[in-house]
């Protein structure tokens, strides 16, 4: 079996070098506009193609603004503070996702609770988050409380794992009835749709990446989405370092964040996104690729759920234990064909392990088992 996916995969990639998890294709106009940003001088974070990006990215995920970041927990960061997420609260997310998802809400002062995933998906399961709510929230003074330490739970953080979407619909129905806002992590989602409607388009607000690994790239980036103008025009507010326009005077009316993305990124961004529908196709003819594989190997693999059209951004193999997962990242490594574990779980990090859990009967499970396999766009 794994001199079967070695060969597979060198025969996708047509190299006997090293080939990297996930890295980013330049194939279209990105140099001709970057050399436009230099020639400009207008390098920083004011600029036209911040404009276009922002722009585009609102187009095409369908939303009514988006506002650009320099990185994706910058994103998340500023959205929690714009659901209203204080020191002292707390907010559900999962333990499967990159540590930025819990970095952002610690960023407030907040601390994350996680809550179980859903084995087919990885993204937080509605069962799990209903069964934690009616254990242990309770409503008192127009907000949901914690029963178990008396702090207020403020939000809820799902994310959409691997590109894969979430059950978005089913979280919100169920945060709706306690009244929670929904932030979507959507970082890895771009291009991913739920019954039709992007990753990041549901939740009151969403964060997208495009740091080097994703599907498309600004060489470190991120964007937030919302339907809601008044926001949108706070999250543009607040990541300038709140200044107030004037033409030459500083003057800053709150507690402000450098977030803005550079033009020269949105520039790179802006050639990237026009080259993300050949991107996906190519993506998702990879994973078909893989996908039959796995079946004549009887080994499991991560596939899109029923109503989803996922973005297939890293693929995923779940072999039968930690034993065959181990030799599997050996050989595969040790043949130059870069495989990766799952994150560790975010509720085992030092940092972390006094956060509240419902116990991750599937997210225990799941890390033992999974390897992501490389997944960038075949030339």
């Amino acid at each position: 079996m794994f001199d079967s996916f070695i060969q597979l995969v060198r025969e996708i990639y047509h190299t006997e070098e090293f080939i990297p998890l996930h890295e980013p294709r330049f194939v279209g106009n990105e140099k001709q506009y970057l050399l436009d940003v230099v020639d400009s001088t207008y390098v920083s974070s004011v600029g036209p193609y911040v404009d276009q990006f922002e722009a585009k990215i609102a187009e095409y995920c369908g939303v009514k603004r988006a506002v650009a970041t320099v990185n994706g927990t910058a994103a998340l960061h500023m959205a929690l503070l714009l659901a209203g997420v204080k020191p002292g609260e707390q907010v559900i997310t999962q333990a499967v996702s990159f540590v930025a998802t819990a970095n952002a809400i610690t960023y407030c002062g907040a601390e994350p609770v996680f809550v179980d995933v859903e084995c087919n998906r990885l993204g937080l399961s509605p069962l799990a988050l209903g069964e934690f709510l009616a254990e242990f929230a309770e409503f008192r003074d127009g907000a949901v409380w914690n029963k178990l330490n008396g702090k207020r739970i403020a939000a809820c953080l799902p994310m959409h794992t691997f590109g894969h979407p979430c059950d978005i619909e089913a979280i919100l129905q169920i945060c709706d009835l306690y009244q929670l806002p929904v932030i979507e992590d959507a970082a890895e989602a771009l291009g991913s749709t739920w019954h039709g409607k992007h990753c990041g388009s549901f939740g009151l607000l969403g964060a997208l990446s495009f740091n080097g690994n994703k599907i498309i790239t600004t060489g470190g980036g991120g964007m937030i989405l919302t339907n809601d103008e008044k926001l949108a025009q706070q999250a543009k507010h607040l990541t300038t370092t709140a200044k107030i326009a004037h033409p030459w005077q500083f003057i800053h009316d709150q507690l402000g964040f450098n977030y803005r993305l550079p033009n020269l990124n949105a520039a790179l961004g802006l050639a990237q996104l026009e080259q993300l529908p050949a991107f996906l196709e190519n993506k998702r003819a990879l994973a078909q690729r893989y996908i039959n594989w796995a079946r004549q190997k009887h080994v499991e693999i991560l596939v899109e759920p029923f109503g989803a059209h996922s973005n297939y951004w890293l693929n995923a193999l779940l072999f039968k234990d930690k034993v065959e997962c181990d030799l599997f990242l050996g050989a595969s490594n040790h043949n130059g064909i870069m495989t990766r574990p799952l994150w560790e779980l975010l509720c085992n990090l030092p940092m972390y392990k006094h956060c509240q859990t419902d116990g991750l009967q599937n997210s225990h499970a799941v890390v033992a088992r999974l390897v992501n396999i490389p997944s960038s766009v075949v030339q």
